[in-house]
């Protein structure tokens, strides 16, 4: 008898730096809902790899590297989902896993991780799965996901249910952002935050700021979406608690940066900067130096308006036929540091 051939499949997914706005919602229903707007960013990213083995124990996965424990359930849900669909039985399998994405600073490397995982084993069946299918699944594996399976649209989605509360336009103002790091890069250890609960005058709040937001974003206005994110980011520091975050703002401030925006689990934090302003160069160089003097490491610069930023992601292999951007290679997680500018 001939042993079935093995078959290999491949998906990619990238990151985003932090957050525009996080609080929580009232949904469609008029219930409470934690949502979030990401701030997408391109470059950096995970790739994964799926060899599936028709005929293996569905438990028989190997994972590389060993401790992406979300991703190896990721495997399995997915698995679970398409075998199915092709009439077949569940199988075992190998994955492996690159990136470089810093681990700890808000950039949702576990859900690019778990993303491109699914992708890597749908790919495998040569099926394709709707970003909802998804977001159920990424949910299901860490329990809460960024929206880095949607395209870049900016959305308010609601993290710990996988769902999008509100479109909130076809693409974000042009913005340049000066990225830093917090807390000298720091990971943060988010289950040692305190909890927090919302009153209604809180979700008035975030309410208001969801309106601000959605006119923004209609109009393409940088300087409304900033004072949006420079509120959002000064809620969260409430629980973060960030020593050099009034030094962030008072740069922002001085140098006459539209805002900041800020990760909500993390470290990384951005100066947001009006690309049509005079002397960008020079105000971004400024940026910089005036972080470096207070102490707070730049890290990068990046805007919104990249075409990669303001059109679908890539995703890879047969089943995804937009191409992709391939992760360095690195078995190990890289240390929580971005790179330098």
């Amino acid at each position: 008898m001939i042993a079935p051939t093995a078959r290999r499949g491949a998906g990619h997914a990238s990151c985003h730096h932090g957050e525009i706005l996080q609080g929580v919602f009232l949904d469609a229903a008029g219930r409470r809902c934690p949502g979030l707007v990401t701030l997408p960013m391109t470059g950096m990213g995970s790739r994964a790899e799926f060899t599936r083995r028709p005929g293996t124990p569905p438990e028989r996965l190997t994972v590389l590297p060993g401790d992406r424990t979300k991703a190896a359930r990721a495997a399995a849900l997915t698995v679970g989902e398409c075998a199915p669909r092709c009439g077949e039985p569940p199988c075992g399998g190998e994955l492996r896993i690159t990136g470089d994405i810093p681990v700890g600073l808000g950039m949702g490397s576990s859900t690019s991780d778990v993303i491109a995982v699914v992708r890597a084993v749908a790919d495998s069946y040569g099926v394709r799965l709707a970003p909802g299918t998804v977001a159920r699944l990424a949910v299901r594996a860490e329990q809460a996901c960024d929206p880095l399976m949607l395209d870049a649209r900016p959305v308010l989605f609601a993290q710990r249910e996988g769902r999008v509360l509100e479109v909130l336009g076809a693409r974000l103002p042009p913005l340049v952002v000066v990225g830093c790091a917090l807390g000298g890069g720091a990971p943060v250890d988010t289950l040692a935050l305190p909890s927090r609960t919302y009153d209604e005058s809180d979700v008035r709040a975030f309410g208001r700021l969801r309106t601000l937001l959605r006119r923004a974003v209609a109009t393409g206005d940088a300087a409304l979406l900033g004072r949006v994110a420079s509120a959002s980011a000064r809620r969260g520091q409430e629980l973060l608690r960030h020593p050099e975050f009034d030094a962030l703002d008072g740069v922002a401030r001085r140098l006459g940066a539209l805002g900041v925006q800020i990760a909500h689990s993390g470290a990384v934090a951005g100066l947001l900067l009006d690309p049509a302003a005079p002397g960008l160069r020079h105000r971004i160089r400024g940026c910089v130096r005036a972080l470096e003097s207070d102490g707070i490491p730049a890290t990068r610069v990046f805007t919104t308006f990249s075409p990669l930023t303001t059109t679908q992601e890539l995703p890879s292999g047969p089943a995804h036929r937009r191409g992709h951007r391939p992760a360095r290679p690195d078995t190990p997680r890289r240390p929580a540091r971005l790179p330098a500018l």
